[in-house]
């Protein structure tokens, strides 16, 4: 089994910068790429970014291409920097994690944190 622990939300302006930290532990050795989502009120979770465990191979949706930045080190730690954030990031970001190399839906994704709210003031 997989622990992920989602760290690093808050509040931040519009145009800011907010970095997400995502803590890796249990079962790790089963997992091969790591995610991020987020979940807005009364939407559906959407699919934000994602890097592979071994090779650092990273996929981005539209929305956050050229804003966001996904990363891993070897300390079994996954992070989402986000720079000039609008107010519709704003959501519960969500880490996640799955023993697919290269996945294509959230229904992938097998191990999933608790989430962390990053809010984006106008």
């Amino acid at each position: 089994q997989v622990q992920l622990v989602e760290s690093g939300g808050g509040l931040v302006q519009a145009g800011g910068s907010l970095r997400l930290s995502c803590a890796a532990s249990g079962s790790i050795f089963s997992i091969n790429a790591m995610g991020w989502f987020r979940q807005a009120p009364g939407k559906e979770r959407e699919f934000v970014a994602r890097i592979s465990w071994s090779g650092g191979s990273t996929y981005y949706a539209d929305s956050v291409k050229g804003r966001f930045t996904i990363s891993r080190d070897n300390a079994k730690m996954v992070y989402l920097q986000m720079n000039s954030l609008k107010p519709e990031d704003t959501a519960v970001y969500y880490c996640a994690g799955t023993k697919y190399y290269s996945p294509r839906a959230t229904g992938d994704f097998g191990s999933w944190g608790q989430g962390t709210q990053v809010t984006v003031s106008s």
